[in-house]
């Protein structure tokens, strides 16, 4: 999400992108992708603009205390500069690694660190998290039997079933964006999460598989299309952030298999890591993503916890008036139109 590609995206959806780099061109100390998106509120003559880096700075060493304090001073001087409401940063340094209160569970020292200095200059824990704060990370770096080793035996055995079952598995391309996209609408109708417009996962897969750095491992019975993983990958590093599937065939499993088909293919290319990409904000049963978690760590990977995104407030008035006046004015504005519309209705009936 740092990259030039995800900027260019963005442009095309209402964001405007800027890029800096902090030290040598050629060998940055540090980079920011910097998204800066117009606010337009009917009664409001002020421009409310933010800034947003997804992922956002990259730090060769967040532990050099002087590198650090020049970016985050440098960004908050930009913030003001543009006459931002605020500016969302969503750097990823661990706060540490492990469930809570399980035995294997460490904390990081760097990440209170930052935690502090961010408090201590003013920035706030965002309210709004926009990507997940914690996620599951698969280490590639030993061999595919150390991989498997570490799995769930239930997950060994699940993989081991779908190639049983007859499920194959093929890279996609391009020509395959349409064919994705339909199930992935079949997977959020199923699953009841909501999803953006064709047009944006058509620009967005199409741009990074032109770019080399997105595989669609595609899953299928009898050349029959019935799963597909979205294989991210870029600098040793590989991301699972869509992921598909239709109600054909489910009971053969093949969503472990397509799993095991990516992790393999990011390792053939030379990443280090796969990220499974999001894991609960609350680690108990009651957290809605607790499902899907249970099998993210069945794939043997560890849960990664990072300090999540953070808000400078450059206009702190207005910043007040986004993050928690104007949710509740609008949220009076919607129950108001939804009693006139039921009023409405019942005048009609009678």
């Amino acid at each position: 999400m740092q990259t030039w590609q995800w900027g260019e995206v963005k442009s095309r959806f209402g964001w405007t992108p800027s890029y800096r780099l902090w030290g040598d061109e050629k060998n940055p100390d540090a980079a920011a992708l910097i998204l800066q998106r117009e606010i337009p509120i009917v009664g409001f003559a002020a421009r409310l603009r933010v800034l947003y880096l997804p992922k956002g700075p990259l730090l060769r060493d967040w532990g050099n205390d002087d590198l650090r304090d020049h970016v985050l001073d440098d960004l908050q001087k930009l913030a003001r500069q543009r006459g931002a409401i605020f500016l969302k940063i969503d750097p990823d340094v661990k706060l540490g690694v492990g469930v809570p209160g399980e035995p294997e569970a460490e904390t990081n020292p760097l990440g209170s660190l930052l935690q502090s200095e961010l408090h201590a200059q003013g920035w706030r824990y965002s309210a709004e998290q926009i990507q997940f704060r914690n996620t599951v990370i698969i280490d590639l770096s030993s061999s595919e039997e150390e991989i498997l080793a570490r799995m769930k035996q239930k997950t060994r055995y699940n993989i081991r079933y779908a190639a049983r079952k007859g499920v194959g598995v093929r890279i996609g391309t391009v020509a395959d964006i349409g064919l994705l996209y339909r199930m992935y609408t079949e997977t959020s109708r199923r699953n009841g999460f909501v999803i953006r417009s064709e047009d944006y996962y058509q620009t967005l897969w199409r741009a990074f598989s032109e770019a080399g750095m997105l595989d669609p491992i595609i899953a299928e019975v009898d050349d029959e299309p019935i799963g597909a993983v979205m294989l991210f990958h870029y600098a040793g590093r590989a991301w699972y952030i869509h992921g598909m599937s239709r109600e054909l065939h489910r009971e053969k499993m093949p969503n472990y298999l397509l799993q095991w088909e990516a992790l393999r293919r990011a390792k053939a290319m030379g990443c280090r890591e796969y990220d499974l990409w999001g894991a609960p904000e609350t680690f108990d049963e009651s957290d809605s993503m607790w499902g899907v978690f249970r099998f993210k760590r069945g794939l043997g990977g560890e849960v990664s916890r990072t300090l999540g995104a953070w808000d400078y407030p450059a206009k702190p008035l207005y910043y007040k008036l986004y993050t928690q006046t104007l949710p509740r004015i609008l949220d009076i504005m919607r129950r108001r139109a939804h009693r006139i519309h039921e009023e409405h209705e019942g005048h009609e009936k009678d």
